[in-house]
């Protein structure tokens, strides 16, 4: 069984990635942030940095994606290999901090590495407004996101919420993280945990 989490900067991926895999005693996959050789030069100069950025993104995610198919395990998986090439990226080409060049190469690359693996078996998006967004991430206090550009998070925002109206590879969830506290409320939890069991029933 393979579940995946997205959603934009602060939206809680992480916390609700521990959070079910602790109920359900399943195997964590995070990305990892802590020790990325290119997120603090992204976040100083985005145009020089974006390509390079977005490329390590999806290899890695790729190389995750691969192992999770070849494992025997279940898995809850923070962040997606669809989010960079239908979100991240576009996101930076439009903004004019990725060229065009780069973005059809990268695009290219994402393409062949998507017709290679599966989609999860269950797809949950955590939907945040933007003053929700802000405030989780000046709350977790990383200093390589202090400098995130507003527009940057809404031109993130709603390209999550056109990608999740069309997504068609899975099932899905989502969960409005403005209303559901799952971090602070074991009943919203609760609510979130048995959503999901509503979702997996169909599966097994």
């Amino acid at each position: 069984m393979h579940i995946a989490i997205a959603g934009n900067i602060g939206s809680g991926k992480t916390t609700l990635t521990r959070l079910l895999a602790k109920n359900y005693g399943w195997s964590p996959k995070y990305e990892d942030v802590d020790f990325n050789p290119y997120l603090t030069d992204f976040y100083n100069d985005m145009q020089r940095w974006s390509f390079n950025l977005q490329i390590y993104f999806l290899n890695k995610r790729f190389k995750d994606i691969v192992a999770i198919s070849k494992s025997n395990e279940n898995v809850i998986q923070d962040r997606t290999i669809y989010e960079d090439a239908c979100i991240f990226a576009p996101n930076l080409h439009s903004m004019g901090l990725m060229t065009t060049r780069d973005f059809e190469n990268y695009t290219s690359l994402f393409n062949l590495m998507l017709s290679l693996v599966q989609p999860p078996d269950l797809l949950i998006y955590l939907k945040s407004s933007i003053p929700n967004l802000v405030s989780q991430i000046q709350k977790r206090g990383r200093e390589y996101e202090s400098g995130i550009r507003l527009d940057y998070l809404k031109g993130l925002n709603e390209r999550y919420d056109n990608w999740i109206e069309n997504y068609k590879d899975g099932k899905k969830l989502i969960i409005n993280v403005d209303e559901i506290k799952f971090e602070d409320n074991p009943k919203d939890l609760s609510i979130v945990i048995d959503s999901i069991n509503a979702q997996l029933n169909g599966l097994f």
